[in-house]
């Protein structure tokens, strides 16, 4: 609470709890409301946040989400995001502390995207939606404040990018022609929930002139085919935004989500002797796997750029007009960061 005699926004600068604009002051009266908005005490413990694993509780999550500017039936959303982040799957403790760039992502589907007005279209990653602004803000927030992420600290990001002020979107599932996100991960169609991914900034793809789905998905390739490094293979989840006209385009051939999984998948493969470190760009395959092969550099083996065809999610959002998608990279070095989804409560 502010000190008498001082300017409140001022205060909190001097104790280091913002992320660089100003907050909102968390008043006694704005976190009691709310703590109320969730239905649950305040002391109740939603989860241990890494790196430091500060205690979440109810009423430290409310006090960042008021500071972030979240109204008060933002903080069910809030609350399911930091239950997913901290999960082991997602690695919020690799993510806080690499010197690579990813931020958590939320992912919203449901009905809830509509009560809260959650932008889904036009605009996706960008400005003017208080819902995506303050929601991803307040998670950002419990991280640094609660978690001890704290840039120049701990977080040793090279670069970092726009995303680690705030990252929210939410699906556009009235203009998909396939199931949701969380439908294909085992939710109801009624359901609410966040989808919690570790990314990179989103890379435009511009594609107007295909009409066909092998075409786009072509297009759609060899964006996906330099993510991180032209060179680097067995990447993990990674999230592919196609706009309504995109997905549009597809689904008009017959073609569903696992299709254009497959063949993305099977057309990202390099031969070994294209993957030797130091020949055409300073990384490749690590020695442990070069040394499967009796003669690399003329070795014609495919090597998968991902995984599996799994680790490609696909969502539909933004604008109706404009034949654009977007790849957002996901985190994989060491273990990897994996998509981690919550029921929001």
């Amino acid at each position: 609470m502010a000190l008498a005699g001082t300017d409140p926004i001022e205060e909190l600068y001097a104790r280091g709890v913002t992320d660089g604009l100003p907050v909102v002051p968390p008043t006694r009266e704005r976190v009691a409301r709310a703590v109320e908005a969730t239905g649950r005490a305040a002391a109740e413990l939603i989860a241990e946040v890494p790196p430091n694993y500060g205690r979440a509780t109810v009423e430290k999550i409310a006090i960042n989400a008021v500071m972030a500017g979240c109204r008060p039936d933002y903080l069910p959303v809030v609350i399911a995001a930091v239950e997913a982040v901290c999960d082991d799957a997602f690695d919020l403790h690799g993510v806080s502390a690499t010197t690579n760039a990813p931020a958590p992502l939320i992912v919203v589907n449901g009905p809830i995207r509509h009560r809260l007005d959650i932008n889904c279209g036009a605009g996706l990653f960008g400005p003017g939606w208080r819902a995506n602004a303050t929601i991803g803000r307040a998670l950002r927030l419990v991280c640094v404040n609660v978690g001890g992420a704290r840039p120049g600290v701990v977080s040793m990001s090279t670069f970092a990018h726009p995303g680690r002020y705030t990252y929210c979107i939410g699906e556009r599932e009235e203009a998909s022609p396939w199931d949701s996100l969380a439908v294909e991960h085992g939710f109801a169609a009624g359901d609410d929930t966040v989808a919690l991914l570790a990314a990179d900034a989103p890379i435009t793809v511009y594609d107007q002139r295909s009409r066909t789905a092998p075409d786009l998905c072509a297009t759609l390739a060899a964006t996906l085919a330099v993510i991180e490094h032209h060179k680097m293979t067995h990447w993990g989840d990674t999230l592919l935004v196609l706009s309504p006209e995109h997905a549009a385009i597809v689904a008009g051939d017959g073609w569903g989500k696992a299709d254009v999984r497959r063949f993305l998948f099977e057309r990202l493969h390099r031969p070994v002797h294209e993957l030797v470190p130091g020949v055409n760009g300073g990384d490749g395959l690590p020695e442990h796997v070069l040394r499967k092969f009796a003669d690399p550099a003329h070795d014609a083996t495919p090597i998968p750029k991902f995984r599996k065809p799994e680790h490609l999610k696909i969502v539909v959002a933004g604008g109706s007009a404009g034949r654009f998608s977007a790849v957002v990279p996901g985190w994989t070095f060491s273990k990897g960061s994996n998509l981690v989804l919550r029921r929001i409560r």
